[in-house]
């Protein structure tokens, strides 16, 4: 009879606590279980920063996904990766992915898009259409399970990472299932850097061009900027206007396949259950996640031009942070092994999609300059 009143009394007290010491002890169990993974991500975004400054061609997010594939497969760290340090990563990968994208719309402002011109935004969309349903396509025609069609499209034709833990949240997708779409978006991403710029040597493309075709074409913001600066400062400056371009298709994109998703769950709700095919159907997502809607909020507010410079730098960097730690994360969840045992439709999905959006980046770009 002793043990229900001890009980009794433990619930008493946990009762009487004040809200703030009941947030204080939540906390410090929270920090508790989080902090190893969240301490790694620390010491690999300091790492992946240290290696840029060394070899700036490659991004700082480039090196992050490498840093956490190598550490989740090399024997030493591969047991902290999967046991103290998982909560944290796993926080790392899904919250600061979404904080990192929010921070991304401070660096677009409408009137970047009214300079760029009418004809030119409409070649960049119907790119980012055609990519997204080209690459969709490819993978279903490869058989690639799960979400991963749907996520390796949006992260090609929109903005990398960035696009597919967008339409991952917005799709209420299983974890495991972005790890090959960020693995591959990343890899084709980096093989970029090298190649575009040897096309543009041999070619002898101008600056501009190479520069549209670089920000139609490229996944990742970091990825345009390494590829676009080899060509000066007038490539860099329309790669970048260009690829914000396709970042801001990025809500409407996410709102459609939420859209998209909702209406499968009522026709077919056999796909909409959980991981074992059976139990609770899972949580439809909102139509627009509430982070997709900070990062249009974000949009807005730099369009009015209150944000002063500094802020603007400043905020440029805390993204840059965040998305290298929710790299990180996302990079510590494959395995390698598993990743080789069936990645060869995956790559030859990949490989055919960066063909294809360079392709079609290239004649936009054509387009573009002969339009004026």
């Amino acid at each position: 009879m002793r043990l229900p009143q001890q009980t009794d009394s433990t619930r008493s007290r946990a009762a009487a606590q004040t809200p703030s010491a009941h947030f204080w002890s939540r906390s410090g169990r929270w920090l508790h279980r989080a902090g190893p993974g969240l301490a790694l991500a620390a010491a690999a975004v300091v790492l992946s920063f240290g290696l840029h400054w060394l070899l700036p061609v490659v991004p700082v997010m480039s090196f992050a996904v490498v840093l956490g594939i190598l550490a989740a497969n090399v024997p030493p760290t591969a047991a902290v990766i999967s046991g103290p340090a998982r909560p944290g990563l796993a926080f790392c990968a899904r919250t600061l992915m979404r904080a990192g994208i929010v921070l991304l719309g401070a660096r677009l402002a409408l009137s970047d898009l009214v300079e760029l011109g009418w004809f030119a935004l409409v070649l960049v969309v119907l790119v980012l259409l055609l990519a997204f349903a080209g690459t969709y396509l490819l993978a279903r025609w490869h058989r690639l399970p799960g979400d991963q069609p749907v996520l390796l499209a949006a992260g090609f034709a929109i903005c990398g990472a960035s696009a597919i833990g967008a339409i991952a949240a917005a799709r209420g997708s299983r974890p495991q299932d972005s790890l090959m779409p960020v693995a591959l978006v990343t890899l084709c991403g980096t093989l970029a850097i090298g190649v575009l710029p040897a096309v543009m040597a041999v070619s002898g493309m101008p600056a501009e061009m190479f520069g549209f075709w670089t920000g139609a074409s490229v996944h990742d913001v970091g990825q345009v900027v390494a590829t676009a600066q080899s060509a000066g400062a007038a490539a860099l400056t329309i790669a970048v206007v260009v690829k914000l371009a396709r970042v801001v298709m990025l809500a409407p994109l996410a709102a459609g396949v939420a859209v998209h998703r909702r209406r499968t769950a009522k026709t077919r709700p056999d796909e909409d259950l959980d991981s074992e095919g059976a139990g609770a159907p899972r949580k439809q997502p909102p139509v627009v996640p509430l982070f997709v809607l900070g990062f249009l909020a974000l949009v807005l507010l730099r369009s009015t031009g209150w944000l002063p410079q500094p802020v603007l730098d400043g905020t440029a960097l805390v993204q840059e942070i965040l998305l290298a730690a929710a790299l990180f994360g996302l990079g510590s969840a494959v395995r390698v092994r598993e990743l080789l045992r069936s990645s060869l439709p995956a790559i030859s999905t990949a490989l055919l999609s960066w063909l294809l959006i360079a392709g079609l980046g290239l004649g936009a770009a054509w387009l573009a300059m002969a339009a004026g």
